[in-house]
């Protein structure tokens, strides 16, 4: 019997573009509305469909995209987000048909628009988007980082914890020849070996517990890139303790150093492991003798403290720790403290800086800034946190001219801020607004919506690119001219840039010409002889159409097509854009004086501790 798919009050509230406490009001007016279906009386649940009937009657009816209405529905007939997919996955294969008879329909119907491989695509990131994924899947942007750093581009790669294959998907995205992965959840494995085999990879995936019962003994790879499980309490520990540890057995408390020995022992000579550790792993106590005959023997080449929210858990530093399978020993490691840039410089310099270092010939200064002689660090504690060793003194030799320049922007922007506040009249009484939703406006032609852009295999592009980061700072394109783009978007002045993947719709007017459009943002281009973009820009973000614009699924995602905007003359739309646009300036101008403002703070402690400066 086909389960329908049910949704919750607060997806009714997204779905309809309200808060929770208009659906909780619904139920009590409305004897038509639908009863509940299941759930318990905290937490009701609707069917679906007869939720999308009844708003549709009171002229709220929503638009479900065929992609959300499936992926609903798998949910409901599976009751496990992973045999949602699996199943999808081998019917697309072939390998089993579909076992839900009502959604094959709607499955076949997708592939035959779509193609098999997009529409798991599609599926894929509905499953990664819940909020139980999100807790344990290493983030896409992390991922192509990890699989650089291991030079993973035509290689052989290995990730002996690959969940449902995260890392093997970015290794795949860099071009890696072979693919080979481990997990001891077997769900995960299902759904890692059906990606590989719809897009078509090279690869084995294993079922099986990595450092107990290896499914790749005799396997020497060029890279093993993970995000390894944290704080294991029973790894192995009794059953291993005899085992040929290269670099001493690890104490109980030690898993991660176990699974770090297991990724060098799978290397060829030359090859690098590049590992997602708990900050811990770096400095306690039982790990150090460890971490000593790995600095002795060469194995470890850098330790690089990520910033918070680079992955789960969000809130702690993680590290990337760099390993290679070497014969001598090496003179110096390289410790890169990250922790205060954002995730998007932190990559950036990430990526620049181990390249410079583990590459060959001349090496630039950012590289000797973070190394660390091998001697400096084969102490008592053998700690190997970045934070602990920043060579770089505070720059404060010319503090005194800095801050006169620093105190002089700050007085002329707290001067022009108050000449931005728009100026502003009461209404003529309440009036009933005629809206129209930008789907409308996209269907009239008035307006032009493209993207997302997400990383591509294809060629590099040249091209500065605006990326996630530089549109919720505020702050200019800075995306590297190498990203690999899919598809490539130039951007023109006047023209709307939205984010997709964020807690809050963001959005903004470029300015800005020879860029092109980055990762996970939308682009509206809208027809300046009917719509003004900062009147689109203003009317987009505001809290109703934050609500509209929200997922039936309980993601991050928006669907902008659902914003409303006032139907108005040309004349009104470029008066509200101006105010708008004011408004723009003004949060820009208050983000800038709050940055010069911790700059002059900090500035002024460094100065005063080394004594550069004194109180007059």
């Amino acid at each position: 019997m086909h389960r329908r798919a049910r949704v919750t009050a607060a997806d009714i509230a997204r779905l309809a573009g309200v808060g929770r406490a208009a659906v909780s009001n619904w139920r009590k007016r409305y004897d038509d509305f639908p009863a509940p279906v299941g759930g318990t009386t905290a937490s009701p649940l609707f069917d679906l469909e007869e939720v999308e009937q009844w708003l549709a009657g009171q002229g709220k009816a929503p638009s479900v995209a065929d992609e959300d209405r499936l992926w609903r529905n798998l949910l409901a007939a599976s009751g496990e987000p992973a045999e949602a997919l699996a199943a999808a996955g081998e019917h697309l294969l072939g390998q089993r048909t579909l076992p839900f008879d009502l959604l094959r329909p709607e499955l076949d119907d997708l592939v035959e628009v779509h193609g098999p491989v997009a529409t798991f695509d599609e599926l894929w990131r509905r499953y990664a988007a819940l909020p139980a994924q999100r807790s344990v899947i290493t983030p896409d942007d992390l991922a192509d980082l990890m699989v650089e750093m291991a030079g993973a581009a035509g290689a052989s790669v290995l990730d002996p914890a690959c969940g449902a294959g995260g890392v093997l998907r970015a290794a795949a995205r860099a071009g890696a020849a072979n693919l080979y992965g481990q997990d001891d959840d077997p769900r995960l494995t299902r759904l890692a070996d059906l990606w590989l085999a719809i897009n078509g990879r090279d690869g084995q995936v294993r079922t099986g517990d990595s450092l107990r019962a290896d499914a790749f003994p005799d396997v020497a790879v060029d890279a093993v890139v993970s995000n390894l499980p944290f704080g294991q309490t029973n790894w192995g520990h009794e059953e291993l303790g005899n085992a040929p540890w290269d670099f001493g057995p690890p104490p109980r408390t030690e898993p991660e150093l176990a699974w770090a020995q297991h990724a060098i022992s799978h290397l060829r000579p030359g090859g690098r492991a590049v590992l997602l550790m708990p900050p811990s792993v770096a400095s306690r106590r039982a790990g150090r003798r460890i971490r000593a005959n790995m600095l002795r023997r060469g194995a470890l080449r850098a330790v690089i403290a990520l910033p918070p929210g680079a992955a789960p858990p969000h809130a702690v530093p993680l590290h990337l720790w760099v390993l290679q399978k070497a014969n001598r020993g090496v003179a110096e490691v390289l410790l890169l403290d990250t922790t205060e840039c954002d995730l998007e410089a932190a990559y950036r310099s990430v990526a620049d800086v181990v390249t410079a270092f583990l590459g060959s010939g001349d090496r630039s200064d950012l590289v000797e800034a973070h190394t660390v002689p091998v001697l400096d660090l084969l102490d008592e504690e053998v700690d190997l946190s970045p934070g602990r060793h920043d060579l770089g003194d505070a720059d404060v030799a010319d503090a005194g001219p800095r801050l006169i320049d620093a105190g002089r922007r700050l007085t002329e922007s707290a001067v022009r801020m108050p000449g931005l506040l728009p100026v502003l009249e009461d209404g003529a009484g309440e009036t009933v607004v005629s809206t129209i939703t930008v789907g409308d406006l996209l269907r009239s032609g008035s307006l032009q919506i493209l993207g997302p852009v997400r990383g591509g295999e294809g060629e590099q592009v040249g091209g500065l690119t605006l990326t996630v980061q530089d549109l919720t700072d505020g702050r200019p394109a800075s995306g590297t001219a190498d990203d690999r783009l899919n598809p490539r978007i130039a951007l023109q002045p006047g023209d709307v840039v939205v984010s997709v993947s964020e807690r809050r719709l963001v959005a903004r007017v470029n300015t800005e010409s020879d860029l092109l459009l980055g990762r996970q943002l939308w682009l509206l281009r809208p027809d300046p002889q009917v719509l003004d973009p900062w009147f689109l820009v203003g009317h987009l973000c505001t809290t109703v159409n934050q609500r509209l614009a929200g997922s039936l699924l309980g993601t991050s995602r928006f669907d902008v097509r659902r914003v409303q905007l006032p139907r108005t003359a040309m004349t009104e739309q470029r008066r509200q854009g101006e105010v708008f646009r004011r408004l723009h300036e003004l949060t820009e101008t208050i983000r800038e004086t709050a940055a010069l403002g911790a700059d002059i703070t900090r500035l002024t402690a460094d100065a005063l501790a080394s004594g550069r400066l004194r109180p007059v």
